[in-house]
């Protein structure tokens, strides 16, 4: 589910986010997710679960194979933002590790913190949409918040895509599609490879009366013809595969697009792991992916905003 959005691994496809579940538990052959209405006291419980670590959201605990997050989030706080928290304190620091468990741990969470698997998740859904919407207003707060970091990424990407038909690649949550329908400038596809994640987003652009189409495929095949869309959108997808899968996407889209292809990838010195991230991209990476895919004379420019964006006229 990128944010965090960002693809999933191969083993995450099998997560059914809108699977029945008790109110306040989630739990899965590797994970267990309990809510808990505050955070817990400090006195220490039997050696068999003490916890692993306590962090300002979450407690550890491991109980043989399985991992135990208890949590005390509370439903406003259900966003986009959770990315941010776990990665930042149970991921980075090495306490868990590997994008699998990070999807598991992330749906656990959502799923606990209201009651109702579509309740819960178009409570994330709202909460994520509205304070995008509020970082292009004014100021983002002070603090790490991955919204905030997406925020003038999607902003970008509304911009450079013309009214008209368009493919989104790589969508998983799929803000960028639900911000493009909803600003009702022509038919707006989504597509994913995970099956569950698009069965989530058609859930939800229903709920939210919005119309989406959603497509499960794998970016490099597309089941579309040829200039069946004006503009296609890669964005934040390509740092999750090597160059020669990326390039394939890119010619895929272009295959796709009867204007452009606007791609878009975050600058890091190391690849995210937490988020899947098995590539870094620089501007130089960009231009030199620009003229691979442009070789038959296409124009393409390369810019930075908030990381790079590779836009390629497809006419």
């Amino acid at each position: 589910m990128t944010d965090p959005a960002q693809a999933l691994d191969t083993a995450a496809h099998r997560i059914d986010p809108l699977a029945p579940h008790p109110p306040g538990v989630y739990v899965d052959h590797l994970v267990r997710v309990i809510r808990i209405g505050r955070p817990p006291g400090d006195a220490p419980g039997p050696p068999a679960l003490a916890p692993v670590t306590r962090t300002e959201h979450f407690r550890l605990r491991r109980r043989g194979r399985r991992i135990e997050v208890d949590h005390w989030l509370r439903p406003e706080r259900l966003d986009n933002d959770l990315a941010g928290l776990l990665a930042g304190e149970l991921f980075a620091p090495g306490w868990l590790s590997g994008p699998d468990i990070f999807e598991r741990v992330f749906t656990g969470v959502v799923r606990t913190c209201v009651d109702g698997p579509l309740t819960a998740w178009c409570t994330f859904y709202d909460n994520t949409l509205a304070r995008i919407r509020r970082c292009w207003r004014m100021p983002a707060p002070s603090g790490h918040s991955s919204i905030a970091g997406f925020a003038p990424v999607y902003r970008r990407a509304m911009d450079l895509t013309p009214p008209g038909a368009v493919l989104d690649v790589g969508s998983c949550f799929g803000f960028l599609p639900l911000l493009l329908a909803e600003r009702g400038a022509g038919q707006v596809i989504a597509s994913d490879l995970s099956r569950g994640t698009m069965r989530l987003l058609d859930a939800v652009a229903g709920a939210r009366g919005v119309g989406l189409d959603t497509l499960t495929c794998d970016a490099m095949r597309v089941p579309l013809p040829d200039g069946c869309v004006d503009t296609v959108t890669a964005v934040h997808v390509l740092e999750h595969m090597d160059g020669a899968r990326g390039e394939a996407v890119v010619r895929e889209a272009l295959r796709l697009a009867r204007r452009r292809v606007v791609v878009a990838v975050p600058y890091e010195e190391e690849p995210t792991a937490a988020y899947g991230h098995v590539r870094v991209f620089d501007q130089a990476a960009l231009t030199a992916l620009g003229r691979a895919v442009a070789a038959e004379g296409r124009r393409f420019t390369v810019e930075d905003h908030h990381g790079g964006w590779l836009v390629i006229d497809a006419g």
